[in-house]
Formats: structure tokens, sequence, C-alpha cells
């Protein structure tokens, strides 16, 4: 049987500011079968691509990303914030609404030619994705997709990666 996942994720009004109502995953990763069937169809989703690595930003794109590496028996790589990795990092800024954030990788996290697919909880702006992607192209991988449990229509983040196949189970 089939969930509707959209009933595991709870809408929080004016949080975290007023007038923004903040789409929570957390009931959906509590149900086993929940979550299991999201990771699952982001699994479907990646099979044809041939994906070498997946990568996803700190931290909702490790509780996504992960089971997703796991099930293609391919390896993740984090995208961590600055200041975060004991090794050698390579960077990428992006603007948030009041702010500017950054996030690394490890330089050798991502080799040339290798097939990557990016992915997170949530796909809004599109900076944090952005980000992601400028660092995995600038280790040579190639994004063959982008992932996410939710996109949030109204904030135009596909737009940003409108260069890259995308994958939302979820609108909003």
């Amino acid at each position: 049987m089939t969930l509707d996942l959209y009933k595991y994720v709870a809408s929080i009004p004016d949080y975290p500011e007023k007038g923004i109502i903040f789409r929570d995953i957390l009931p959906l990763m509590a149900n086993g079968e929940a979550y299991k069937q999201a990771t699952d169809e982001l699994v479907d989703y990646a099979k044809n691509k041939n994906v070498d690595m997946v990568v996803g930003p700190e931290a909702r794109g490790f509780i996504v990303g992960c089971p997703i590496a796991r099930e293609l028996g391919v390896g993740f790589a984090p995208a961590r914030k600055k200041g975060k990795l004991p090794r050698k990092a390579i960077s990428a800024s992006y603007t948030l609404e009041y702010s500017t954030a950054t996030l690394q990788m490890e330089e050798d996290s991502i080799k040339p030619g290798q097939r990557v697919l990016v992915v997170d909880d949530l796909l809004a702006t599109g900076g944090t994705i952005s980000a992601t992607i400028e660092m995995v192209e600038k280790m040579g991988g190639i994004v063959v997709g982008c992932a996410f449990l939710i996109e949030l229509k109204d904030l135009n983040g596909r737009e940003k990666i409108k260069d890259y196949d995308v994958k939302a189970l979820m609108e909003f």
C-alpha cells in the first residue's frame, strides 16, 4: 500500500518567524514505513542515472542522502558547514534571506568524472543546493540529478538549478 507522504509532514505556522510556514519532516522520519517509502521513491528516481556518489548538505541532506547511498551501493559525501572538516576542503558560499553561509567539502571527496546525485530534504530558494553543485563540479563531478523530499514552489529554487534534472516527492 502506498502512503500519502503529505500526511507525514507537519506544517508549523509562523516559524521561525511570522508569515513563514515551516514544513517539518520529522514526523515522516519517525514513521518507519513513510521514511522507507520516501527513500525508496528517491532511490527509484536515481537507479537509471548510474550514480557513483551521493552528496548531501548538512544536516538534513545527510538524513535523506545516506539511506539512498546505501540502497544504491555507493558512497556518500557530506557538504558541511564551514569549519567542520579536518582535512583540506573547498568552499562555496550562498545567500540566505539576511546573510551569507558557506558550505565545504573535502577536496578529494568527489573524483573527476564521478556521477553524483545531490540530495536534501527541501528545495526552497536553491542556494544550498547551488553551492553544493558548485563544489561537486569544481572537483570534476557530473551532477546527474537533484532529489528532494519537498519543494517549496513559491520560493523558485528550481529556477537556480534549472539545468539539472530535479525530483521532488512533495510540493507545497
